[in-house]
């Protein structure tokens, strides 16, 4: 398994964390900890995958504010390959507010994600000759639905895709069918497609045109199709810390499965490592992830 570079486009973010001691009291302040680190699903994909030993190029749009200087320095101390990054004079770095519960699940979150529209398919455009001599190509769903679709027409490097969110995952739709693989929770699965079930939602997309769907099932496992083969794993055991991440985790898993050509099943297993890992961790992002420990 040589090496493998990785292009991820999306969202890089200031997250704003606050977790209160006891049991959250609504509609009141709740003593507690407030922690700021550098986030956005594409970014902490892109972190995953540098620990996962894949050579990453992170496009993203930063502004020039205090946020922007922050999480652009430390994607390069992280060794990501930052040239195709936009920073953007007088923007507004993307960030994202969330509270958990005094177990660390998150109970609310607010994002601030509007600069990423700044990555458009003009700025691509220039880029498009060095995004397709990827290995693979990685999209999260703050991008612009526009530029969801002209990355669908004009990418040929192997497309990967995270829907963020229920609410952003219809920007995702016109790369379906050009996706070779897709991780949605089970929630966004069934509200892409109007079903009941995270296998009959499975069953759905790849009726779209996805190649292989991983339909994360939180705490349930995992549910993995491709063709007319679907299984379901379960989690992997683990003292569960902090779940913040855990699904960024999986995807960065699935990725590296895939461009190092693993099937479906070891591509599943590893995304659920991953993902304990991550949940056994008190950070976004669990430091001693690594090939070894996946595989």
């Amino acid at each position: 398994m040589g090496n493998k570079t990785v292009v991820v486009i999306g969202a890089v973010n200031m997250d704003i964390c606050g977790r209160p001691d006891k049991a959250p009291r609504m509609n009141d302040s709740n003593p507690g900890t407030v922690t700021f680190s550098p986030g956005g699903v594409g970014r902490n994909i892109a972190h995953n995958l540098c620990l996962l030993g894949l050579d990453v190029k992170f496009i993203a749009a930063i502004g020039d504010d205090v946020y922007g200087d922050s999480v652009y320095e430390s994607c390069v101390r992280l060794g990501m390959d930052m040239h195709l990054s936009r920073r953007m004079s007088g923007g507004r770095t993307s960030s994202y507010l969330y509270v958990t519960d005094e177990k660390g699940d998150m109970l609310i979150g607010v994002s601030d994600t509007d600069i990423s529209a700044s990555i458009t398919p003009e700025y691509l455009k220039a880029h498009i000759k060095e995004i397709n001599a990827a290995d693979a190509v990685v999209i999260d769903a703050n991008l612009t639905r526009e530029t969801v679709a002209w990355i669908a027409e004009n990418v040929t490097a192997p497309l990967y895709a995270d829907p963020v969110s229920a609410a952003k995952a219809e920007r995702l739709r016109p790369a379906l069918n050009k996706l070779t693989a897709f991780k949605p929770n089970e929630f966004e699965a069934k509200s892409m497609t109007n079903e009941t079930t995270s296998l009959f939602a499975a069953e759905a997309l790849l009726r779209e045109g996805v190649k292989k769907v991983f339909v994360s099932l939180g705490g349930d496992g995992i549910v993995a199709a491709e063709g007319s083969e679907i299984i379901k794993l379960p989690c992997e055991t683990t003292e569960i810390v902090n779940c913040t991440g855990c699904g960024d985790a999986a995807t960065a898993a699935i990725i590296w499965a895939g461009v190092n050509g693993l099937g479906i099943a070891e591509s599943a297993s590893a995304a659920m490592k991953a993902a304990a890992m991550c949940a056994a961790c008190s950070e976004t992002i669990n430091p001693e992830l690594c090939p070894e420990l996946i595989s």
